[in-house]
């Protein structure tokens, strides 16, 4: 059976080691690239010079023999006063007029056919010129001039090798100034990635224990005001939301676990019951399936907003423009038809805001669900009022009615999970509707109040937009 090939994991690199390196190359690049440019520029300027200096020699020496008739003892090196100057790294050689050499230079200078051609020639200031001429061990630029009349002629040589090993050095000098510069540039990333990465080896360190340990409460130490600073911050506000939502999560399903069993249990005992139907007196009987039908639809009505409450923590709708206004109109036509309550709306100001419609039409049902079931039998009509702006931005949303009222014990309880008053214990509910309109108050930027009522009743609502909390009581019930 032929083996399957091994798949090799590839190596982590370090955000460190990458910064440190990626720092050491692009330092490395314009290292390189400005010594190459300077040690091109410093070599051209050299060569340029010596050139330069040669050429003006050969050129005053034609000026001087086309000026004078002159010949070859008024350039001879042993007469005092002698005519020609002689530059650095500069040779000079007399010719005879038959080409011989009548003054030697140091070192002495090859002596070629045109040079005797030059010592013998009738015009004065002809030359000729050769370049990388190899006397001894050196090379050399050389040119002859003739001094007319068959007189002779004067060899100018320039060592040319001399300069070329002063550029060598220097190139071997830049070669190391450019290492030094790049080892130095690659310490320097090298401290430079670790005093800049430690923070986020910090932050990753925090994100690899929160995922091993699924502890979302730890304290994530990092400070400063630049990108890594905020990032910082901003997972450290992460962590404590999430694990506000993990507290949340635990909470409501502790209360719905709760909350559920009771009404679970008397199912259970009255299901137990209908073994026994048959030997069950008829109003017994139908005492037991009313009972029945009445706590599954309690049973029913608890999980729908134990959803409509998740939903509400987690709601996917997207927020928009919307006119809370047209939302309470819809709501007061529905709770119309279902409860046959005489229901006024009162909308005055702009009442637009961000917001997703969903939610708040969810929340504005259950205000007003909730001021029917206890102001049952009321004749008075429930008010839903929609006023806007009451600070810059902000919407207000109220259900007025003229139930009980609020008992003081129940004063700031009203919006808890599952409360609910002593007086609303014998009524239908689950103590969850005024949470979720708490939630979707909280998700819009405003909050949840309650209060009484002048003349009796209660006012309860919420703010749209505005992150003040406005609370002189609250009621139990939901």
């Amino acid at each position: 059976m032929p083996r399957l090939p091994v798949l090799h994991r590839p190596k982590l690199v370090s955000l460190r080691t990458t910064f440190a390196v990626s720092f050491a190359a692009v330092t490395a690049a314009v290292t390189i690239l400005v010594g190459i440019l300077s040690y091109g520029s410093a070599a051209r300027l050299v060569r340029v010079d010596q050139q330069s200096v040669f050429t003006q020699v050969v050129q005053d020496v034609r000026d001087e023999v086309r000026q004078h008739q002159m010949g070859p003892e008024d350039f001879s090196s042993a007469r005092p006063g002698h005519d020609l100057v002689r530059p650095a790294r500069t040779d000079v050689q007399v010719l005879g007029a038959r080409g011989q050499i009548v003054d030697h230079g140091r070192p002495v200078l090859p002596v070629t056919a045109q040079d005797t051609s030059m010592a013998t020639a009738r015009p004065a200031g002809a030359v000729v010129q050769y370049k990388d001429v190899p006397v001894d061990e050196d090379v050399f630029r050389i040119a002859t001039v003739s001094l007319g009349g068959g007189r002779g002629a004067v060899q100018v040589a320039q060592e040319f090798s001399d300069t070329e090993d002063l550029l060598h050095a220097l190139q071997q000098r830049t070669l190391i100034l450019m290492s030094a510069v790049v080892v130095a540039a690659g310490l320097f990333g090298w401290w430079l990635a670790r005093r800049i990465t430690r923070r986020l080896v910090i932050l990753t360190s925090a994100a690899e224990n929160v995922a091993r340990t699924r502890q979302l409460g730890i304290e994530v130490p990092v400070a400063g005001l630049d990108e890594v600073g905020r990032l910082g911050r901003a997972f450290d506000r992460m962590l404590g939301r999430l694990a506000q939502s993990e507290e949340d999560q635990r909470r409501l399903v502790q209360d719905a676990g709760h909350e559920l069993r009771t009404p679970l249990t008397s199912l259970r005992t009255n299901i137990s019951l209908l073994r026994r139907i048959d030997e069950l007196p008829p109003a017994t009987r139908e005492e037991l399936v009313a009972d029945l039908t009445q706590e599954a639809r309690e049973l029913t009505d608890l999980v729908n907003e134990l959803v409509d409450l998740a939903a509400g923590q987690s709601d996917s709708e997207p927020p928009q423009r919307v006119d809370l206004a047209d939302i309470a109109e819809d709501v007061v036509g529905l709770a119309k038809r279902r409860t046959g309550r005489q229901i006024v709306l009162r909308a005055s100001g702009d009442t637009t805001a961000e917001g997703r419609s969903g939610m708040l039409q969810r929340a504005m049902s259950n205000l007003v669900e909730n001021a029917a079931k206890f102001d049952r039998g009321g004749e008075a009509p429930i008010e839903v009022r929609v006023t806007g702006p009451a600070r810059p931005g902000t919407v207000r949303v109220e259900v007025l009615d003229r139930g009980p009222g609020i008992a003081d014990c129940d004063l700031m309880r009203i919006f808890d999970r599952f409360y609910r008053a002593a007086d609303a214990r014998s009524l239908p509910g689950s103590g969850l509707g005024l949470s979720i309109v708490r939630e979707v108050a909280l998700a819009h930027g405003g909050a949840p109040f309650a209060s009484r009522r002048e003349g009796g009743g209660a006012v309860i609502g919420f703010t749209v937009g505005g992150a003040a909390t406005e609370s002189a009581g609250v009621r139990g019930g939901g």
